[in-house]
Protein backbone atom coordinates (compact mmCIF):
# COMPACT_ATOMS: atom_id res chain seq x y z
CA UNK A 1 0.00 0.00 0.00
CA UNK A 2 1.51 3.51 -0.81
CA UNK A 3 1.47 6.61 1.53
CA UNK A 4 -1.02 8.09 -0.48
CA UNK A 5 -3.44 5.16 -0.21
CA UNK A 6 -6.78 5.67 2.55
CA UNK A 7 -6.26 3.81 5.82
CA UNK A 8 -8.21 0.03 5.52
CA UNK A 9 -11.53 0.71 7.01
CA UNK A 10 -11.99 -0.43 10.89
CA UNK A 11 -14.58 -3.23 11.89
CA UNK A 12 -16.69 -1.56 14.38
CA UNK A 13 -18.79 -4.59 14.49
CA UNK A 14 -15.57 -6.57 15.51
CA UNK A 15 -14.27 -4.01 17.49
CA UNK A 16 -17.46 -3.72 19.73
CA UNK A 17 -18.30 -7.23 20.08
CA UNK A 18 -13.79 -7.67 21.56
CA UNK A 19 -15.03 -4.97 23.99
CA UNK A 20 -17.37 -6.37 25.68
CA UNK A 21 -16.04 -9.63 25.05
CA UNK A 22 -13.05 -8.12 27.19
CA UNK A 23 -15.37 -6.82 29.81
CA UNK A 24 -17.43 -9.69 30.36
CA UNK A 25 -14.90 -12.22 30.16
CA UNK A 26 -16.69 -14.50 28.05
CA UNK A 27 -18.82 -14.78 24.79
CA UNK A 28 -22.57 -14.00 25.10
CA UNK A 29 -24.00 -17.33 23.70
CA UNK A 30 -26.50 -18.02 26.13
CA UNK A 31 -29.86 -17.03 26.47
CA UNK A 32 -31.61 -16.49 30.09
CA UNK A 33 -33.45 -19.84 30.32
CA UNK A 34 -30.13 -21.84 29.27
CA UNK A 35 -28.23 -19.74 32.21
CA UNK A 36 -31.21 -20.97 34.56
CA UNK A 37 -30.70 -24.38 33.97
CA UNK A 38 -26.44 -24.80 33.43
CA UNK A 39 -26.94 -23.02 37.27
CA UNK A 40 -29.82 -25.50 38.34
CA UNK A 41 -31.86 -22.17 39.37
CA UNK A 42 -35.37 -21.08 38.99
CA UNK A 43 -35.89 -19.69 35.52
CA UNK A 44 -38.51 -17.09 36.86
CA UNK A 45 -36.15 -16.21 40.15
CA UNK A 46 -33.51 -15.88 37.93
CA UNK A 47 -34.99 -13.08 35.83
CA UNK A 48 -35.97 -11.23 39.55
CA UNK A 49 -32.31 -10.93 40.00
CA UNK A 50 -31.43 -9.60 36.87
CA UNK A 51 -34.17 -6.67 37.32
CA UNK A 52 -33.10 -6.47 40.88
CA UNK A 53 -29.26 -5.84 39.91
CA UNK A 54 -30.77 -2.76 37.32
CA UNK A 55 -30.86 -4.57 33.90
CA UNK A 56 -34.42 -4.80 31.71
CA UNK A 57 -35.22 -8.15 29.81
CA UNK A 58 -33.55 -9.93 26.83
CA UNK A 59 -36.27 -11.60 26.00
CA UNK A 60 -34.59 -14.49 24.91
CA UNK A 61 -31.43 -13.22 23.24
CA UNK A 62 -28.11 -14.85 23.87
CA UNK A 63 -26.80 -11.64 25.85
CA UNK A 64 -24.95 -14.43 29.28
CA UNK A 65 -22.06 -16.37 29.37
CA UNK A 66 -20.30 -18.93 31.71
CA UNK A 67 -19.85 -15.97 34.49
CA UNK A 68 -23.37 -15.45 34.47
CA UNK A 69 -23.76 -19.57 35.33
CA UNK A 70 -20.98 -18.93 37.95
CA UNK A 71 -23.01 -15.83 39.57
CA UNK A 72 -26.08 -18.18 39.83
CA UNK A 73 -23.81 -20.76 41.25
CA UNK A 74 -23.08 -18.40 44.14
CA UNK A 75 -26.33 -17.54 44.74
CA UNK A 76 -27.99 -20.72 44.78
CA UNK A 77 -25.47 -22.24 46.89
CA UNK A 78 -25.90 -18.96 49.84
CA UNK A 79 -29.85 -19.87 49.81
CA UNK A 80 -29.52 -23.95 50.09
CA UNK A 81 -27.35 -24.02 52.66
CA UNK A 82 -28.93 -21.24 55.03
CA UNK A 83 -25.97 -18.49 54.52
CA UNK A 84 -28.24 -16.28 53.64
CA UNK A 85 -31.62 -16.12 53.30
CA UNK A 86 -33.95 -14.51 50.15
CA UNK A 87 -34.75 -11.25 51.27
CA UNK A 88 -30.92 -10.76 51.84
CA UNK A 89 -29.71 -12.11 48.62
CA UNK A 90 -32.43 -9.58 46.98
CA UNK A 91 -31.55 -6.62 49.43
CA UNK A 92 -27.68 -7.40 48.19
CA UNK A 93 -28.49 -7.46 44.75
CA UNK A 94 -30.19 -4.47 44.65
CA UNK A 95 -27.42 -2.46 46.53
CA UNK A 96 -24.77 -4.25 44.24
CA UNK A 97 -26.75 -3.09 41.51
CA UNK A 98 -27.30 0.24 41.64
CA UNK A 99 -23.72 0.92 43.42
CA UNK A 100 -22.14 -0.53 40.19
CA UNK A 101 -24.47 0.94 38.08
CA UNK A 102 -23.29 4.40 39.33
CA UNK A 103 -19.70 3.46 39.48
CA UNK A 104 -19.49 2.27 35.47
CA UNK A 105 -21.28 5.35 34.92
CA UNK A 106 -18.44 7.16 36.75
CA UNK A 107 -15.60 5.30 34.84
CA UNK A 108 -17.01 5.21 30.94
CA UNK A 109 -17.30 8.79 31.40
CA UNK A 110 -13.51 9.61 32.89
CA UNK A 111 -12.40 7.12 30.65
CA UNK A 112 -13.73 8.90 27.55
CA UNK A 113 -12.36 12.04 28.32
CA UNK A 114 -8.63 9.82 28.44
CA UNK A 115 -9.32 8.02 24.70
CA UNK A 116 -10.64 11.77 23.43
CA UNK A 117 -7.06 12.89 24.28
CA UNK A 118 -4.99 9.23 23.45
CA UNK A 119 -6.41 9.46 20.06
CA UNK A 120 -6.18 13.39 19.47
CA UNK A 121 -2.43 12.52 20.03
CA UNK A 122 -2.23 9.64 18.19
CA UNK A 123 -1.92 6.67 20.03
CA UNK A 124 -5.26 5.40 18.63
CA UNK A 125 -7.00 5.39 14.87
CA UNK A 126 -10.21 5.30 16.56
CA UNK A 127 -11.75 5.44 19.94
CA UNK A 128 -13.16 2.25 19.93
CA UNK A 129 -9.32 0.88 19.05
CA UNK A 130 -8.10 2.44 22.05
CA UNK A 131 -11.29 1.76 24.26
CA UNK A 132 -10.40 -2.62 23.12
CA UNK A 133 -6.64 -1.37 24.62
CA UNK A 134 -7.66 -0.26 27.76
CA UNK A 135 -10.13 -2.91 28.22
CA UNK A 136 -7.81 -5.68 27.78
CA UNK A 137 -4.30 -3.90 29.46
CA UNK A 138 -6.03 -2.17 32.23
CA UNK A 139 -9.18 -3.34 33.52
CA UNK A 140 -7.44 -6.51 35.11
CA UNK A 141 -5.62 -4.08 37.79
CA UNK A 142 -8.48 -2.01 37.76
CA UNK A 143 -10.54 -5.20 38.77
CA UNK A 144 -8.31 -6.00 41.61
CA UNK A 145 -8.27 -2.56 42.81
CA UNK A 146 -12.23 -2.28 43.30
CA UNK A 147 -11.71 -5.52 45.24
CA UNK A 148 -9.23 -4.30 47.58
CA UNK A 149 -11.54 -0.73 48.01
CA UNK A 150 -14.45 -2.97 48.71
CA UNK A 151 -12.72 -4.94 51.53
CA UNK A 152 -11.51 -1.89 53.06
CA UNK A 153 -14.87 0.05 52.74
CA UNK A 154 -16.79 -3.49 54.09
CA UNK A 155 -14.28 -3.43 57.44
CA UNK A 156 -14.78 -0.18 58.13
CA UNK A 157 -18.61 -0.28 57.97
CA UNK A 158 -18.32 -3.48 59.94
CA UNK A 159 -16.61 -1.90 62.97
CA UNK A 160 -18.60 1.33 62.39
CA UNK A 161 -21.97 -1.35 62.51
CA UNK A 162 -20.40 -3.03 65.73
CA UNK A 163 -19.50 0.02 67.86
CA UNK A 164 -23.22 1.06 67.26
CA UNK A 165 -24.85 -2.00 69.69
CA UNK A 166 -25.97 -4.78 69.61
CA UNK A 167 -29.87 -4.88 69.08
CA UNK A 168 -31.71 -4.01 65.60
CA UNK A 169 -32.58 -1.11 66.24
CA UNK A 170 -29.72 0.28 66.87
CA UNK A 171 -27.55 -1.07 64.04
CA UNK A 172 -29.91 0.79 62.07
CA UNK A 173 -30.40 4.15 63.30
CA UNK A 174 -27.79 6.07 64.57
CA UNK A 175 -27.63 9.58 66.39
CA UNK A 176 -25.66 11.90 64.29
CA UNK A 177 -24.97 15.13 62.71
CA UNK A 178 -25.93 15.58 58.84
CA UNK A 179 -24.56 18.14 56.73
CA UNK A 180 -25.68 19.38 53.21
CA UNK A 181 -23.10 21.82 51.50
CA UNK A 182 -24.57 23.23 48.48
CA UNK A 183 -23.17 25.37 45.65
CA UNK A 184 -24.19 29.25 45.69
CA UNK A 185 -26.16 30.50 42.63
CA UNK A 186 -25.42 27.07 40.76
CA UNK A 187 -28.54 27.50 38.65
CA UNK A 188 -27.69 30.71 36.98
CA UNK A 189 -23.99 30.45 36.73
CA UNK A 190 -24.55 26.69 35.04
CA UNK A 191 -26.99 28.59 32.44
CA UNK A 192 -23.91 30.30 31.64
CA UNK A 193 -21.25 27.42 31.57
CA UNK A 194 -20.83 24.90 28.34
CA UNK A 195 -21.63 21.13 29.27
CA UNK A 196 -17.66 20.73 29.70
CA UNK A 197 -17.39 23.26 31.61
CA UNK A 198 -20.15 22.25 34.05
CA UNK A 199 -19.19 18.64 34.24
CA UNK A 200 -15.70 19.85 35.30
CA UNK A 201 -16.87 22.40 38.27
CA UNK A 202 -19.24 19.89 39.49
CA UNK A 203 -16.62 17.01 39.26
CA UNK A 204 -14.31 19.47 41.02
CA UNK A 205 -16.80 20.44 44.01
CA UNK A 206 -17.64 16.84 44.48
CA UNK A 207 -13.56 16.00 45.17
CA UNK A 208 -12.86 18.93 47.11
CA UNK A 209 -16.09 18.18 49.00
CA UNK A 210 -15.06 14.69 49.48
CA UNK A 211 -11.21 15.35 50.33
CA UNK A 212 -12.29 17.90 53.38
CA UNK A 213 -15.03 16.13 54.53
CA UNK A 214 -12.87 12.78 54.74
CA UNK A 215 -9.95 14.53 56.37
CA UNK A 216 -11.75 16.00 58.93
CA UNK A 217 -13.40 12.42 60.33
CA UNK A 218 -16.73 12.45 58.15
CA UNK A 219 -18.43 10.57 55.81
CA UNK A 220 -19.89 11.74 52.28
CA UNK A 221 -23.21 9.62 51.81
CA UNK A 222 -23.94 10.74 48.59
CA UNK A 223 -23.51 13.75 46.18
CA UNK A 224 -26.08 15.15 44.08
CA UNK A 225 -24.47 17.66 41.60
CA UNK A 226 -24.96 20.44 43.10
CA UNK A 227 -25.29 19.58 46.63
CA UNK A 228 -23.16 16.82 49.01
CA UNK A 229 -24.86 14.91 52.24
CA UNK A 230 -22.20 14.05 54.93
CA UNK A 231 -22.64 12.77 58.25
CA UNK A 232 -20.16 13.09 61.32
CA UNK A 233 -19.84 11.28 64.63
CA UNK A 234 -21.02 14.33 66.75
CA UNK A 235 -22.28 18.29 66.00
CA UNK A 236 -18.76 19.75 67.30
CA UNK A 237 -16.70 17.65 64.12
CA UNK A 238 -19.80 18.15 62.02
CA UNK A 239 -19.22 21.79 62.43
CA UNK A 240 -15.89 21.87 62.42
CA UNK A 241 -15.85 20.01 58.63
CA UNK A 242 -18.95 22.62 57.93
CA UNK A 243 -16.78 25.56 58.34
CA UNK A 244 -13.48 24.13 57.12
CA UNK A 245 -15.69 23.33 53.84
CA UNK A 246 -16.98 27.01 53.47
CA UNK A 247 -12.76 28.53 54.15
CA UNK A 248 -11.49 25.91 51.62
CA UNK A 249 -14.20 26.55 48.93
CA UNK A 250 -13.82 30.24 49.18
CA UNK A 251 -10.07 29.76 48.33
CA UNK A 252 -11.00 28.27 45.04
CA UNK A 253 -11.34 30.80 42.33
CA UNK A 254 -12.63 27.79 40.01
CA UNK A 255 -15.44 26.62 42.45
CA UNK A 256 -18.35 29.12 43.41
CA UNK A 257 -18.95 30.09 47.51
CA UNK A 258 -20.87 27.24 49.03
CA UNK A 259 -23.06 27.78 52.29
CA UNK A 260 -24.04 24.63 54.79
CA UNK A 261 -26.97 23.47 56.74
CA UNK A 262 -26.32 21.03 59.77
CA UNK A 263 -29.02 19.02 62.14
CA UNK A 264 -28.24 16.36 64.89
CA UNK A 265 -30.45 13.51 66.19
CA UNK A 266 -31.30 10.17 65.05
CA UNK A 267 -31.33 8.96 61.59
CA UNK A 268 -32.08 6.05 59.55
CA UNK A 269 -29.52 3.89 57.73
CA UNK A 270 -30.39 2.08 54.77
CA UNK A 271 -28.64 1.27 51.48
CA UNK A 272 -26.18 3.10 52.02
CA UNK A 273 -28.13 6.12 52.48
CA UNK A 274 -29.21 7.77 55.85
CA UNK A 275 -32.90 9.11 56.20
CA UNK A 276 -35.25 10.78 58.95
CA UNK A 277 -35.63 14.47 60.31
CA UNK A 278 -32.11 15.59 60.55
CA UNK A 279 -31.05 14.77 56.85
CA UNK A 280 -34.21 16.76 55.85
CA UNK A 281 -34.02 19.63 57.94
CA UNK A 282 -30.43 19.85 57.07
CA UNK A 283 -31.66 20.25 53.41
CA UNK A 284 -34.18 22.96 54.83
CA UNK A 285 -31.38 24.85 56.37
CA UNK A 286 -29.10 24.96 53.42
CA UNK A 287 -31.46 25.85 51.33
CA UNK A 288 -32.04 29.74 53.20
CA UNK A 289 -28.47 30.21 54.21
CA UNK A 290 -26.65 32.89 52.68
CA UNK A 291 -23.29 32.31 50.48
CA UNK A 292 -20.15 31.60 52.49
CA UNK A 293 -22.64 30.57 56.24
CA UNK A 294 -23.16 27.65 58.39
CA UNK A 295 -27.04 27.34 59.78
CA UNK A 296 -27.39 24.23 62.19
CA UNK A 297 -30.32 23.20 64.38
CA UNK A 298 -30.73 24.34 68.03
CA UNK A 299 -30.00 20.03 68.79
CA UNK A 300 -26.57 20.82 67.10
CA UNK A 301 -26.47 24.42 68.45
CA UNK A 302 -26.37 23.00 72.12
CA UNK A 303 -23.85 20.17 71.55
CA UNK A 304 -21.38 22.78 70.44
CA UNK A 305 -18.24 23.99 73.16
CA UNK A 306 -16.56 27.48 73.74
CA UNK A 307 -14.33 27.67 70.08
CA UNK A 308 -17.67 28.15 68.14
CA UNK A 309 -19.95 31.34 68.24
CA UNK A 310 -23.46 31.15 67.72
CA UNK A 311 -26.20 33.82 66.43
CA UNK A 312 -29.89 32.65 66.42
CA UNK A 313 -31.87 34.07 63.37
CA UNK A 314 -35.30 35.78 63.01
CA UNK A 315 -37.68 32.54 63.29
CA UNK A 316 -38.13 31.74 59.32
CA UNK A 317 -40.94 29.15 57.86
CA UNK A 318 -39.01 25.98 57.14
CA UNK A 319 -41.62 23.38 54.79
CA UNK A 320 -42.17 20.28 57.23
CA UNK A 321 -40.79 21.86 59.71
CA UNK A 322 -42.62 25.02 60.59
CA UNK A 323 -41.42 28.06 62.12
CA UNK A 324 -37.26 27.63 62.93
CA UNK A 325 -34.88 29.76 64.29
CA UNK A 326 -31.74 28.77 62.67
CA UNK A 327 -28.30 29.59 64.09
CA UNK A 328 -25.88 30.50 62.75
CA UNK A 329 -22.08 29.26 63.61
CA UNK A 330 -18.90 30.46 63.18
CA UNK A 331 -15.33 30.17 64.75
CA UNK A 332 -14.48 32.52 67.73
CA UNK A 333 -11.15 34.33 67.31
CA UNK A 334 -9.52 33.52 70.26
CA UNK A 335 -9.70 29.75 69.15
CA UNK A 336 -8.70 30.58 65.32
CA UNK A 337 -5.96 28.29 64.55
CA UNK A 338 -2.46 29.80 62.56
Amino acid sequence: MSPSDPPAPVDRTHLREQLVRLILGSDAELTGEQVSQQGDFDYEEARRLWRALGFPEVAGAAAFGRHDVAALDSVRDAMETGLLDEQTVYRMTRALGRTMSRLADWQVEALVEQVERDVSVGKADSRLERAVELARLAAPGFEQLMLYAWRRHLAAAAARIEALGATEEELLSSYLTVGFVDLSRFTSLSNDLDEDALGHLVEDFEDECTDVVTEGGGRVIKTLGDAVLFTADDASKGARIALDLIAHMAGRTSIPDVKVGLATGSVLSRMGDVFGPPVNLAARLTGVARSNRLLVDEATASQLGAEFEQRTLPPRSLRGFGLVSPITVSERRTFRST
